[in-house]
């Protein structure tokens, strides 16, 4: 009998399992250790324990960019859901030829690096960018419009940036919807939105459910998008944690940031393993 017999095949797991602690444990412990640590006179880490990382965090100026991070997160995720669902919708029931073609076109955006792009949305969002000059020469402005630096300008890119992340999961499960369910409901009569909403959404909604963690977990840590869109007034979580750890030097408190991110971010997490993978998710 050989030696994976012997051991049903249990010790194929080592590998993978010390790469994890190794690269994930160990670094995770650390920051939690950290979180729990003081800040140094002059910036570093003094190891006495403490919980006024935490406690400092009840703080307003700290909870109102929770708040923001949450609120815009929350609204990216809405309005991708809302214009993604009909995109998806097109794509899974247009001919077999065109799928392949409307699916490249969505995610061709991808082969443009994130932050090239994120730059040409500072170009069309300035008050004489293309977005402002398209507006007043069409006579529906008669100023330029202030969008970049404003909660509206990181709004537009976390749903330009995270909406093909919602399409493809519904296009996923859009696409193994049985036609005759939707043909029996208008046989029976049913309205358009009964439809929809007793047969198309019911049935698609492991996609749903896949497509709102994909878009509300990296737009919750967003770093990037609030940076060069919002600025110092549409700072969300990601960019105070950055704050923390390469301007303030604190450390210790960026680490407690870090981790109550963490806990939302594994809040939904658990929510999708719960609500969504006894249905085919996983």
């Amino acid at each position: 009998m050989s030696p994976i017999q012997l051991g049903g095949g249990r010790w194929l797991i080592v590998p993978p399992a010390a790469t994890l602690i190794l690269f994930f444990g160990v670094p995770l412990a650390l920051v939690l250790a950290v979180s729990f640590a003081t800040r140094g006179t002059y910036g570093g880490i003094e190891w006495a324990f403490t919980l006024g990382n935490y406690t400092s965090i009840a703080d307003p100026l700290y909870l109102r960019i929770f708040w923001r991070s949450l609120w815009l997160a929350v609204l990216t995720t809405i309005i991708c859901l809302v214009m993604g669902f009909p995109l998806a919708y097109v794509i899974a029931r247009a001919p077999q030829r065109w799928q392949g073609i409307l699916l490249f076109l969505v995610i061709i955006p991808f082969w443009t690096n994130f932050l090239v792009r994120t730059y040409a949305w500072m170009f069309i969002l300035r008050s004489e960018g293309l977005l402002s000059t398209v507006l007043s020469a069409l006579g529906l402005t008669h100023e330029p419009l202030p969008l970049l630096f404003t909660d509206t300008a990181v709004l537009i890119g976390l749903v330009y940036g995270y909406l093909p992340f919602m399409v493809l999961p519904l296009y996923a499960a859009l696409e193994r919807l049985d036609p005759s369910l939707i043909e029996a409901a208008w046989d029976l009569y049913a309205r358009p939105l009964q439809v929809f909403t007793r047969v198309v959404l019911p049935l698609s909604k492991p996609g749903v459910i896949a497509g709102c963690v994909l878009v509300f977990i990296p737009s919750l840590g967003a770093y990037v998008t609030p940076d060069l869109l919002g600025g110092a007034r549409s700072m969300m979580i990601g960019n105070l944690i950055q704050h923390q750890y390469l301007v303030v030097r604190d450390w210790p408190f960026g680490s407690a940031l870090s981790f109550v991110l963490m806990a939302g971010v594994l809040a939904a997490v658990l929510y999708y393993l719960r609500a969504g993978g006894e249905r085919g998710l996983l």
